[in-house]
Parts: structure tokens; C-alpha cells; sequence
């Protein structure tokens, strides 16, 4: 299940090839019921946080009141011995710069279509490598802000559904969608150089 094997070329490079497990998980269509779970979970809970978001006119009447505050929280810096949220300085000078700038309107709607967008992405099984990268960029985004909640086990299942991008929607749109752009690329079989001295059928180095 887990054996690692290596096939070299007739260039002599050697390639490491995924173990049957790996093979599984991201290349097989059995596996895709599992991806279908995942994706459903990930993206209803962004789809529901978007839809929230989308009706509360603090983040959709242009004035960045609904995310302000989050950043004006999230860059202040209490006095010792307490900690500030944002353990990083060049994300705090980020937020700083967005709230400095007034960008807050127009980010709002970053935030809240971006989150729709990912959430239908991941349901419908539509660029489920990107609607999880974009999850992912997302969870981040809060989680150095000082923000925890779902966002870590958000983050991993992103993770996972990046790595699964060939096989995580194929029940779903990507089944269709991804052939149209020709992918996932179809690979040349990997020459095996035989040994020296020796013919016949080249051979697997392991």
C-alpha cells in the first residue's frame, strides 16, 4: 500500500513514483465518493458563511462596516502582558494598509463572493482545485488575523481537495469541465532503461 517505487528512464533519471495509496486517493474514481463528502462539507460551510454575509448589509451596502471592524480588532495591540491577535507584523501593517486606504467597501465584496464562489465551486464538483485554493487562501487569511474557529480543519480538507484535483470532482462538473481543457494531461509512459550488458524488456528499478 505504501511501497515507494523507482523507475529510471533511458536518460538515467530516475522518477519516484506514488505509492498505491497516494494512487488512490488522487487518481482513482472510487475515491471520488469520498472527495464528494469532503467538498460537501467545505463548501456548505462556505456557502452558508457567503449567503450570511450577502444578506447582512454591513458587508453589502459599500461602506466595509461588517469587515472593518473585524480588521480594527484584529490590529490592535493590547497592553502587556497581553498578546496581540495578529502574531505576525507584516500581516498587521496589511490590515493596516487596507484600513488606511479605505479599502474595506470593495473588499467586503471580495470576501462575500468569494466565499459563494467557493462554495458553489466545491458542491458542484466545478474547478475543485481552485474553489479549494481559494478556500485555502481565505482560511489563511483569517487564521493570521488572530481568527481560529473552523478555519484549521477547513485549511486541511483544502489542502487534501488540492492534492485530489484530478479525481475530487469527478462526481460532478470537473467529470465534464476538466476533459474540455484537456486535462488532467494525459503523461507519456516513463521508458525504463535496462541494465547494461542486458536485453530484452526494460525493467522497473525498485
Amino acid at each position: 500500500m505504501f511501497k515507494v517505487e523507482k523507475v529510471t528512464d533511458d536518460q538515467g533519471r530516475v522518477w519516484i513514483q506514488d505509492p498505491p495509496v497516494a494512487r488512490f486517493l488522487f487518481q482513482g474514481t472510487l475515491a471520488s465518493w469520498l472527495w464528494l463528502v469532503v467538498r460537501i462539507y467545505v463548501g456548505y460551510d462556505f456557502l452558508e458563511a457567503g449567503w450570511h454575509k450577502f444578506t447582512d448589509p454591513a458587508w453589502m451596502n459599500g461602506t466595509g462596516a461588517g469587515i472593518m471592524g473585524f480588521w480594527t480588532r484584529a490590529v490592535a495591540i493590547p497592553p502587556a502582558p497581553a498578546k496581540p491577535l495578529i502574531t505576525f507584523d507584516w500581516y498587521r501593517n496589511f490590515l493596516q494598509f487596507l484600513i488606511d486606504t479605505g479599502s474595506a467597501g470593495w473588499f467586503s465584496y471580495v470576501i462575500v463572493f468569494g466565499e459563494l464562489a467557493v462554495g458553489i465551486g466545491l458542491i458542484l464538483g466545478a474547478f475543485v482545485g481552485l474553489a479549494a485554493a481559494g478556500g485555502l487562501l481565505m482560511n489563511m487569511a483569517f487564521m493570521l488575523a488572530g481568527t481560529t474557529s473552523t478555519n484549521p480543519v477547513l485549511a486541511i480538507l483544502a489542502v487534501l481537495l488540492i492534492l485530489a484535483w484530478k479525481n475530487a470532482g469527478y462526481i460532478g462538473l470537473d467529470r465534464y469541465l476538466l476533459p474540455l481543457l484537456r486535462t488532467p494531461w494525459k503523461q507519456a509512459p516513463v521508458p525504463v532503461r535496462a541494465p547494461q550488458g542486458l536485453t530484452g524488456t526494460p525493467q522497473t528499478v525498485r
